[in-house]
Formats: structure tokens, C-alpha cells, sequence
């Protein structure tokens, strides 16, 4: 069975940081782009960032460019979302999601094939 694990999530002041992992089982995700989305209360779920299969490529939504890192360890089981100068709006459920190599490049929720439950991050002011 196919399993994406989020943790790392927890309460944090404005300007710090967390580090969210995904842990993925259940089937050979080295040929899977992986990416991180959110959802606010109140708001759709919207696309965070991706990489590629190789880990070599990355994107990120405009909202969190410059502050945000996101990476996979070598055997490919494991991918991190580092966030730095979080904002009370960055407060939201961050989703793990993994799927095909072409879906690196979509910000569509549709597209990913596998998903996590989710993991808190609260940002306070």
C-alpha cells in the first residue's frame, strides 16, 4: 500500500523556521516527481513547490520563493520542505504529493497521483 507520511509541523513565531518531511512506502518513488501544497481554512488547496524526479529541478509558488527549500534524499524515500522567514499567512495544512515525472511541472491538484494527510504548521504574529 502506497503511503505518504508528513511531519515536522507544529506551532512557530513569525521569522522562524520549520522542516517539514514526507516519508513515502509502499512503491518505487524514484521515478516520481514529489511536491508540498497547503490549504488554509477558509481557502482551496494551492501548490507550494515540486521536484523533480532526479532532484536536480525545482519550483516554488511566488508566495514562498526566496524563503523556501525543498529537496530528496538520495535513496529517494524522503522529501523536505525547509520554510525560513514564515509569515502568519504561511499558516495552513501542508500536503505531501507524489506522481508521475511530467507532474513536476503542475500546480494542479488533480495531477498528483498520491497524497499525504497533512501536517500543521502555525505561524503566530
Amino acid at each position: 500500500q502506497v503511503q505518504l507520511v508528513e511531519s515536522g509541523g507544529g506551532v512557530v513565531q513569525a521569522g522562524g523556521s520549520l522542516r517539514l518531511s514526507c516519508a513515502a512506502s509502499g512503491r518505487t518513488f524514484g521515478s516520481y516527481a514529489m511536491g508540498w501544497f497547503r490549504q488554509a481554512p477558509g481557502k482551496e488547496q494551492e501548490f507550494v513547490a515540486a521536484i523533480s524526479w532526479s532532484g536536480t529541478s525545482t519550483r516554488y509558488a511566488d508566495s514562498v520563493e526566496g524563503r523556501s527549500g525543498i529537496s530528496r534524499d538520495s535513496a529517494k524515500t524522503t522529501v523536505y520542505l525547509q520554510m525560513n522567514s514564515l509569515k502568519p499567512e504561511d499558516t495552513a495544512v501542508y500536503y505531501c504529493a507524489a506522481g508521475p515525472s511530467t507532474t513536476y511541472s503542475s500546480a494542479y491538484v488533480k495531477t498528483w497521483e498520491y497524497w499525504g494527510r497533512g501536517t500543521q504548521v502555525t505561524v503566530s504574529s
